[in-house]
């Protein structure tokens, strides 16, 4: 990456469509190891601060939703505008968030930076998706796909670990990690200067959200529904409480243990949507839910046991189920969507997603209030269950072979 700043400095010419598309690549994962990236600090920030759980879950809360409202109005600005600029301003919102995260010295400079984050990734995400698709290498078809499913949970995997890594052995916790993704995003914006503008076609710009299911894909969706929001109402969890309770589960102050948990569930998560990649929708989604859960019974168990390597072990087969699930559920609905139904089908799938993503995780902060960190997982985690059950079920529903 220095490499390619040098270049930029120099003014040389721009690099090739392959190299371009690695570079975009590591700009969407770099978004999300951000977003995780403070999750190990949370209660660092609320044990100085002195601020509740439900303060906590509304922090990472109003991301996800600042993220969602950014990516539904401004989702075709790159089709008008160009994605170079687009991913550009993206990179500069961002660094601007970690400048506050490195000032903060109040939750309100927290909500701010996460708001302030929330909007720069979601000005990015649909830039990024597309770039992916304007510079897949010939002869690889799927790539595009594939890395756009599996970058993002691969970078909230590994911001996470990173972030509690530094959290324990480094200096400076609540600073170093800021500098770090600060410098990267530097970096990574020195390196879109050398990008080759992915789309030569414009078009007007339109910031009006387009969100619709045909009635075609109803059926499907809604019966996908509990699967989508037991997904990522997990992801949210983990994102929010997870590093908490698993410190709490291991009786140790160990930060890395926080960051061990998220890296479990998105990282193996990643993983699966690689290894799985050519799996049929279908039975993506059957094994998906299968996986969710089996791996949500045994965290649940592992809490109500207070089993620490139990928790541990439910939480990857859990991120299998995440992964997998997920892959099988987008796949399975954008193939059943007309061409000129997929982009608010799209758009529907990612409210969902995203509202799932962060409003169970501050109901989530008001149990922990009113009955404990402890109970509150429990009481989370069997809703969830329940839900995954009823993903499970649809999934089989919806695969069921026609009768003749």
């Amino acid at each position: 990456m220095v490499g390619l700043v040098t270049r930029a400095v120099r003014g040389e010419k721009r690099v090739g469509r392959t190299t371009a598309f690695w570079i975009v690549a590591t700009t969407l994962a770099l978004f999300l190891f951000a977003a995780a990236a403070p999750s190990p600090l949370y209660a660092v920030y609320a044990a100085r601060w002195h601020f509740s759980a439900v303060a906590l879950t509304e922090v990472f809360g109003v991301y996800a939703i600042a993220l969602l409202v950014a990516l539904l109005f401004t989702g075709s600005l790159s089709d008008a505008v160009g994605r170079r600029p687009v991913i550009f301003a993206s990179l500069a919102i961002q660094s601007a968030s970690m400048v506050m995260f490195l000032y903060a010295s109040s939750i309100e400079w927290l909500f701010a930076a996460r708001i302030t984050q929330g909007v720069a990734t979601g000005l990015a995400t649909s830039a990024l998706a597309a770039s992916f698709v304007d510079l897949q290498p010939s002869g690889h078809p799927t790539l595009a796909a594939t890395v756009n499913s599996a970058a993002p949970i691969l970078g909230l995997a590994l911001g996470g670990l990173a972030s509690a890594a530094l959290v324990q052995f480094g200096p400076d916790p609540l600073h170093l990690v800021y500098w770090i993704m600060a410098s990267g995003f530097v970096l990574s914006g020195a390196a879109t200067l050398l990008i080759p503008e992915p789309s030569a076609l414009r078009s007007r710009v339109h910031l009006v959200p387009r969100i619709g299911v045909e009635p075609r894909v109803r059926a499907a969706f809604i019966a996908t529904l509990p699967s989508l929001v037991a997904g990522w109402g997990v992801g949210g969890f983990y994102l929010s409480l997870g590093p908490s309770l698993a410190l709490y589960l291991a009786r140790s102050s160990n930060r890395l243990l926080g960051g061990l948990a998220i890296f479990l569930l998105a990282g193996i998560g990643a993983a699966c949507v690689v290894a799985v990649r050519s799996w049929p929708p279908a039975r993506a989604m059957v094994v998906g839910a299968v996986a969710l859960v089996l791996g949500l019974a045994l965290t649940v168990t592992a809490v109500a046991m207070t089993a620490p390597t139990l928790f541990f072990a439910g939480t990857a087969v859990t991120g299998v189920g995440f992964g997998v699930a997920w892959l099988g559920v987008l796949r399975s609905l954008v193939s059943l969507a007309s061409p000129t139904g997929r982009a608010a089908l799209l758009a529907a799938i990612f409210v969902v997603a995203y509202v799932a993503f962060a409003l169970p995780a501050v109901v989530a902060g008001f149990l922990v209030t009113l009955v404990g960190l402890h109970d509150a997982a429990l009481w989370y985690g069997g809703a969830v269950g329940l839900l995954a059950l009823a993903g499970l079920a649809g999934s089989v529903l919806i695969n069921r072979p026609a009768s003749r």
